[in-house]
């Protein structure tokens, strides 16, 4: 999940916070605002880094697949934890101390990851991990629309899948190639992670402290009636295509294997590179098209990708697997971003914080548990082949009706799509004032 320029993007959700003066000795806000990028690009490729490395896991220390999705699900629900308590806290404490503070997690469970030697060790790792990423999000989204609020909006929507589809690719290679395949990946991770820790030393603080860090911790759960029937229409979509990249980066590295016969660790990590990459450039292209139309396309496309898919499975057709893959991938992309961009636009800044807590259970749940389940059904089941369908068929049902209730939201008349105009990209949302998160 690589930032750009773009013509502004008017947003109800976003404002500008209350900024000090940069000190002399700072470093200027232009790279501030590529490393707070860097940061969350990092992050997100570690998050993705372990996915090629599940066979030689496996390998090593002899556990099944379900044990590769719970480790899997567990960085997902460690983010979610992060998001729904400290997301906002930059807010109030500012955006330096708690970008270092993630840093420093971020460290520690790369550190993890370079002396596991079973699976107990991989599984803390991935708690510690997942904490992090939750902490730096909302400080990574918030501090670069302090410096930049154009292109802060867009960079947030699209570095995340950025990181995501290049820390497996990367993993991937560096396994193949280099040596230390289950240590060099996180070695030069951590290398980054404290270079990124000079960097936050030598910019400027972009947040005023306030009062109320305490109160932030509290999630908040609210959804007025104005939102639940958007939010039901939007949430197949959510489920679908979070389910689907779950899948893919747990279990995805089984299912290239199964394909193309091939071992290479380099493919496992190409399938997820493949769905996040075309994610996160479906994002950047979509960007100024009306949030019905984005979500319509993107369910579309999700049923036509994940169909394809599956039919390209059966076959062992390994070029129109990954032709489907990036198909599937627009799908992951536009779905995601229309179907909410649908939604937090209807929600005043009153509840907009409850709303989006409520979107990001739904999404991180989404993208941890089917994960898990699919664990569970390839070991009950013994393959892999089979589950892939019964998860694929999940997600098309899903993504269909989504689609159907997009259309009928549609046809209800103008009402309904009144906001549209001013819908931005997700992410980032506002949390509290002057603050978003991923």
């Amino acid at each position: 999940m690589a930032d750009t320029t773009a013509p502004p993007i008017p947003s109800p959700l976003t404002a500008p916070s209350s900024r000090r003066p940069p000190r002399p000795h700072r470093l200027p806000a232009r790279f501030a605002f590529y490393l707070e990028a860097s940061i969350i690009v990092g992050f997100l490729a570690a998050s993705s880094a372990p996915t090629p490395l599940y066979r030689l896991y496996q390998g090593l220390w002899g556990f099944s697949d379900l044990t590769v999705t719970v480790v899997f699900g567990v960085y997902a629900l460690a983010v979610l934890v992060a998001l729904l308590t400290v997301g906002s806290l930059s807010d109030h404490v500012g955006r330096r101390p708690i970008l270092l503070a993630a840093l420093v997690l971020q460290g520690g469970a790369l550190i993890l990851f370079i002396k596991a030697d079973g699976v107990s060790t991989l599984i803390v790792g991935r708690i510690v991990q997942g904490l992090a990423t939750g902490l730096a999000a909302g400080a990574v989204g918030a501090g670069m629309l302090d410096l930049d609020r154009t292109r802060g909006t867009i960079a947030n929507a699209v570095t995340p899948m950025t990181g995501t589809a290049v820390g497996g690719l990367l993993s991937g290679l560096a396994v193949q190639y280099l040596p230390a395949p289950t240590r060099l990946i996180y070695l030069v991770l951590l290398a980054v992670v404290v270079l990124q820790v000079g960097g936050v030393l030598a910019i400027a603080e972009t947040a005023e402290r306030r009062a109320g860090a305490l109160a932030s911790l509290r999630p908040r759960f609210q959804l007025p009636p104005a939102i639940r029937r958007p939010l039901a229409v939007a949430t197949p979509a959510l489920i679908a295509g979070w389910a689907l990249a779950g899948f893919y980066g747990s279990l995805g590295p089984s299912l290239v294997r199964l394909v193309s016969g091939s071992d290479s660790v380099v493919l496992g990590g190409l399938a997820l590179f493949v769905l996040a990459g075309t994610g996160a450039l479906t994002v950047l292209a979509v960007r100024d098209i009306t949030p019905s139309t984005v979500a319509l396309a993107g369910t579309a496309a999700l049923v036509v990708g994940v169909t394809a898919t599956l039919i390209a499975t059966a076959a062992r057709s390994e070029f129109g697997f990954f032709a489907a893959t990036a198909i599937a991938g627009v799908g992951f992309g536009s779905a995601i971003q229309g179907a909410i961009r649908t939604v937090l636009p209807l929600a005043d800044a009153e509840h907009r914080a409850g709303v989006l807590s409520v979107i990001y259970v739904i999404s991180f749940l989404a993208l941890g548990l089917p994960a898990v389940l699919a664990g569970v059904l390839v070991v009950h089941t013994g393959s892999v082949t089979s589950t892939a369908s019964g998860y694929g068929i999940a997600v098309i049902v899903l993504a269909a009706g989504a689609f159907v209730g997009l259309v009928r939201r549609a046809r209800s008349g103008p009402a309904a799509t009144r906001t549209e105009a001013a819908a931005p990209l997700l992410c980032p949302q506002q949390t509290g004032p002057g603050s978003c998160a991923l």
